[in-house]
């Protein structure tokens, strides 16, 4: 018989607040909303996190670390980028970018990040260096080994990442506005195809 692990009260709280975080704001959510949901004392939770800033910065800090998990090792790239098409690489970043997308908590995180983002510190400086500034850094380390390896035309890779990334920000910030209404996802699903199709026909050497 397989064991059902229990999540621990702190993994409780964590849980009920990152959901509660993501459908209400930080701000529209009381620490006695949260113990009600998980079922303690208001005075139990103190004994795991200090405040409900805590558990966000917790939260956050989970979302750090999960991220850093979507784009592949650095020392692993030589082999990806040689023995795949421009167009198999770009199309499963995106794939691994959308399934972190498509996870439930991922979706949350992602919420909870644009919620707060003016009004927690941590917030912004996730967005700014984690979501835009590694993922940047990444994909021009990418295109600075495709030009060597001469699959790509001799662009500057810094701007083929912006070029390549920023739209696909924007189209995933839609994505999930959508998603949170309930409403199709269809058309931006079919923007993103276009997008990774569009930028494959720039930076291809048959020109």
């Amino acid at each position: 018989m397989g064991m059902t692990v229990s999540k621990s009260t702190k993994e409780k709280i964590f849980y009920a607040s990152l959901d509660l975080f993501s459908q209400k704001g930080f701000s529209g959510v009381s620490i006695r909303e949260i113990t009600r949901e998980v079922g303690i004392k208001e005075s139990s939770l103190y004994n795991h996190f200090g405040s409900k800033d805590e558990i966000l910065e917790s939260i956050l800090s989970h979302f750090r670390v999960d991220f850093s998990k979507t784009l592949p090792p650095v020392e692993m790239l030589d082999e990806i980028l040689e023995n795949r098409t421009v167009e198999d690489f770009l199309k499963a970043g995106h794939k691994n970018f959308k399934k972190y997308m498509e996870d439930d908590m991922g979706r949350k995180m992602w919420r909870i990040l644009q919620v707060e983002q003016f009004r927690f510190p941590l917030a912004r400086e996730i967005i700014v260096q984690d979501l835009f500034g590694k993922t940047i850094e990444f994909l021009e380390i990418c295109f600075t080994k495709l030009i060597a390896l001469k699959k790509i035309r001799p662009l500057t890779p810094r701007m083929l990442a912006i070029e390549y990334q920023y739209p696909v920000f924007s189209l995933l910030t839609e994505y999930n506005i959508l998603k949170f209404d309930g409403k199709d996802t269809s058309d931006v699903e079919s923007k993103l195809n276009q997008h990774i199709s569009f930028f494959l026909e720039i930076i291809s050497l048959e020109q």
